[in-house]
């Protein structure tokens, strides 16, 4: 689309761009604390408000936090930002773009992985995040107090913890 490719700082002197634990290094020379990345969104965004149209980054990114099948500590990332585009917009350029490569390296649009056949064909489903939760847990969130989401995460024999807010717990019934 003729958006243009950028690296930014993976070593940063203020960790930022999303809610991680940094990792933490120290830099001999200049005698200063530094962070490994855990998001280049900032970056990204500071090229936008400085008059890109749009920018991309293929980017390593550090995480100190938990590891499980879905969590990494680092990890590879692709994150894109256009000026003057909403939600909707990114959602179907995402959507155009993983069909298109797809087909340009299946030749199809459906890729098969164990016992699954998915289909990557736009435009995808949308389902809200409260929808979804309803058709895979059977819970409705709607209107639900943090006490009564805290007890939801109990019959879902989900570990949770004081420090979690509503907001908090409905990303983790998510998630």
């Amino acid at each position: 689309k003729g958006y243009m490719e950028v690296e930014t700082p993976i070593l940063q002197a203020i960790p930022g761009g999303a809610s991680a634990r940094p990792f933490m290094t120290h830099h001999n020379a200049l005698d200063i604390p530094l962070y490994l990345r855990i998001a280049d969104e900032l970056n990204l965004k500071r090229l936008i408000v400085g008059g890109f149209e749009g920018v991309y980054e293929f980017s390593k990114n550090f995480r100190n936090e938990g590891m499980d099948r879905t969590h990494n500590p680092e990890f590879t990332c692709m994150e894109i930002y256009v000026a003057y585009k909403d939600y909707n917009w990114m959602m179907i350029f995402t959507e155009n773009m993983i069909e298109k490569i797809c087909l340009d390296l299946n030749g199809k649009t459906e890729i098969q992985t164990g016992d699954h056949l998915i289909n990557f064909k736009s435009p995808y489903k949308r389902v809200t995040m409260f929808d979804a939760i309803k058709e895979f847990t059977g819970y409705d969130l709607t209107g639900k107090t943090e006490k009564e989401i805290r007890e939801i995460c109990g019959k879902l024999n989900m570990e949770i913890d004081d420090t979690m807010g509503k907001g908090k717990l409905i990303d983790e019934i998510f998630g």
